[in-house]
């Protein structure tokens, strides 16, 4: 690829970022300003100009982001690549380690624990230190020993260090076990390169060019790494390092991201070039003062000012609902509005959550409008436990052979039937050709009949009390349920008939708080099956009609019409790096955005939480929407809420507040759409 292309194809600041390729260069690259296109051209462009590909190692933080970085060089160069190294920070670690840990005392073959292995190591390092596991929260533990490891904390200085004899323990078995955990792939090669000198050096002879993405995510131990492997200037080498990032986009800090490293930088590399990508190619106007004017009142940050050639835009739409269930209609009906009035794909809408609590009243919404949708960076509320159990229950009433769903709630909440047992069932079901609901009755009919003992199983005869008072818990709600209306108030009697607060209580018997927010999940259930239960053109309210409805929404087949798509339900941290033409931003209260905890911890998170809302805003393309209710449930109470802070740092200028449509209005569109429908089909 020639100069002359580089200049037709990118503007000046982007020229620049990628033609300085000699010595430290930082890149502020803004919301949409091309930051993919200039890191790939400027790989491109150092290979073009003779730097040999395994002179080059480029980091990222995602295999996705490494593979698309890797497959658009191939595109611009044609060339194979088979020794650039495009690499996560935790594969390049894994790299290293598998050449050189030998050195550390570890065999090559080590394994790399997960966090399922690491939680059960905990749990055994407890035990050798004669420390009782009841009550010890796992994650929480192996959080700790993450953040002392990777130097976020220090024993007495954030951590409880009477946590210090199971950590050493800990570390003592992943070396006995010849195990890695997350962590090591970064802090071993660090203790590997400060311990070993000539290694360090055969790494820093390689790598002559070090390239960092999304700068602004990384925590301190990678950049620790990043610093050993470009080691110190002198006079025939020098700091050929760049990163490029967006300290307005660091929103990760609760995983160790330190924005402060963009300033670190400029500290330990002297005479670095910064260059700012400030035109944005994505969104209007509009938004991006609207971008500005939230972002501008934080006070830890690069100067810059994102521009469009995109001119105008439309008004920023904002809306106070009643409550989250009049916001979640409200988004639903404007998708379905705007996707006829101006023919995008459901795809094209992106609508961006805070926490996860906040689906529940939106995916209901969208099931009414048989709006379909994928839940992104967070759990669907029918993927829920609490809600899986409870629709299980339904589906097993609707029909008892759905073996999956039966298994499911054959002991939840516990009922003393025991893996022996059930595999019983399952070897009678096989047997007979059957499903396990026949095998039930059969083993009933048996028992009945004096006759259980034919199947030689002990654990048949602890069980085979629990197994008949299940039949018989089904039988009987079938009867109740099964083509009758008050479906939502039966549903209510089958949670309190199986008790199924007592078993939250009992399972999360450390944490209360959790298994109210689970059973108020529940209810909520309840209150979305009332209201399609009241909804008058419901003409059918009854069990089989409201499961078929629930499984068309949620099947998880990954198959999309090519033409519809789905809506993208979406935490907003899940949404950093995509973007779309229509935008809503839901729950823009005090104490969701920002974050009651935000609230208690400092200026700090208030900082990294309006950086949360900057980067919302900028996933809009065209429009954007914003909700802000007046009350919201929280838990079994309904609290009255604020908007948020953060709205009143839009510039006025630019929002409309949005007025509910007129009936006249609708009618129009339906006759539009009527009109469109007879000119189609040749009416």
């Amino acid at each position: 690829m020639s100069k002359l292309n580089f200049e037709e194809e990118l503007n000046g600041p982007q020229l620049r970022a990628v033609t300085a390729i000699e010595g430290p260069v930082l890149i502020i690259a803004g919301a949409g300003s091309g930051k993919t296109r200039v890191i790939t051209y400027r790989i491109a462009h150092m290979l073009e100009t003779g730097i040999p590909q395994s002179a080059i190692l480029a980091l990222t933080f995602t295999n996705k982001a490494a593979r698309e970085m890797e497959s658009r060089v191939k595109e611009l160069t044609g060339k194979k690549l088979q020794n650039l190294t495009v690499s996560t920070f935790h594969a390049f670690g894994v790299k290293i380690l598998r050449g050189e840990i030998e050195a550390l005392g570890y065999r090559k073959n080590f394994s790399i624990y997960d966090e399922t292995d690491r939680n059960e190591l905990v749990k055994e390092s407890l035990r050798e230190c004669r420390i009782s596991t009841e009550g010890v929260d796992l994650y929480s533990l192996g959080q700790l020993f993450s953040n002392v490891k990777i130097g976020r904390y220090r024993w007495g200085d954030g951590a409880d260090s009477a946590w210090e004899p199971v950590y050493d323990e800990y570390q003592q078995s992943l070396k006995i076990f010849n195990a890695l955990d997350f962590d090591d792939l970064l802090g071993l090669p660090i203790k590997l390169f400060e311990e070993f000198p000539e290694v360090l050096e055969k790494y820093r002879r390689r790598y002559r060019y070090i390239m960092v993405d999304e700068f602004q995510d990384t925590s301190l131990i990678q950049y620790r790494l990043m610093k050993l492997l470009a080691g110190e200037a002198t006079a025939e080498r020098k700091h050929n390092v760049c990163v490029v990032g967006d300290d307005d986009q660091s929103i990760y800090s609760w995983r160790g991201a330190s924005y402060e490293n963009i300033a670190l930088f400029e500290e330990d590399f002297p005479g670095t070039e910064e260059i700012k990508l400030e035109q944005n190619y994505r969104s209007t106007t509009t938004i991006l003062e609207a971008a500005n004017g939230v972002i501008s009142n934080n006070t830890n940050r690069k100067e810059k000012t994102l521009w469009s050639g995109n001119t105008g835009g439309k008004p920023i739409e904002l809306y106070h609902p009643q409550n989250e269930s009049d916001e979640a209609d409200f988004i639903a009906a404007q998708i379905k509005k705007i996707r006829f009035d101006e023919k995008l794909n459901y795809d094209d809408f992106g609508v961006l959550i805070r926490t996860n609590s906040q689906t529940a009243g939106i995916e209901e919404a969208f099931l009414a409008e048989n709006i379909p949708y994928r839940v992104s960076g967070g759990t669907s509320f029918f993927q829920r436990k609490e809600i899986k159990d409870i629709l299980s229950y339904l589906r097993v009433i609707a029909n008892p052979d759905d073996d999956v769903n039966l298994l499911r709630i054959l002991n939840t909440p516990r009922r003393g039937i025991g893996k022996n047992t059930i595999a019983t069932l399952s070897e009678i079901a096989k047997k007979n050709h059957s499903s396990l609901w026949d095998a039930l009755e059969k083993l009933r009919y048996l028992r009945e009949h004096g006759q259980e003992n034919l199947f030689h199983d002990p654990s048949m005869d602890n069980s085979a009390g629990e197994l008949h008072s299940f039949i018989t818990l089904i039988e009987n709600f079938r009867e109740e349920i099964l083509g009758k209306r008050g479906l939502s108030q039966k549903v209510k009697g089958l949670v309190d008939t199986i008790d199924y607060w007592s078993y939250l209580v009992t399972e999360y018997s450390k944490n209360e708080k959790i298994a109210r927010w689970k059973f108020g999940n529940i209810g909520y259930l309840i209150e979305t099956i009332e209201r399609w239960e009241k909804d008058p053109d419901n003409l059918d309210p009854t069990l089989y009609p409201y499961l078929n409805r629930i499984s068309l929404i949620t099947r998880d087949d990954g198959e999309d019409d090519a033409n519809k798509g789905k809506v993208n339900l979406m935490t907003i941290h899940a949404s950093k790096g995509l973007e779309f033409p229509v935008v809503f931003i839901a729950g823009a209260e005090d104490g969701i955005i920002p974050h009651a905890r935000s609230l208690e911890e400092g200026d700090g998170n208030i900082e990294e939480e309006r950086r949360l809302f900057y980067v919302a805003i900028t996933r809009a393309r065209d429009k954007l929407y914003v909700t802000s209710c007046l009350k919201r449930r929280r838990l079994q109470n309904t609290i009255d809420c604020l908007p948020s802070p953060f709205l009143a740092e839009i510039p006025n200028h630019l929002i409309e507040y949005h007025e509910p449509e007129k009936a006249e209005e609708t009618e129009e569109r339906a006759e539009d759409f009527f009109a469109l429908m007879k000119e189609k089909f040749g009416g």
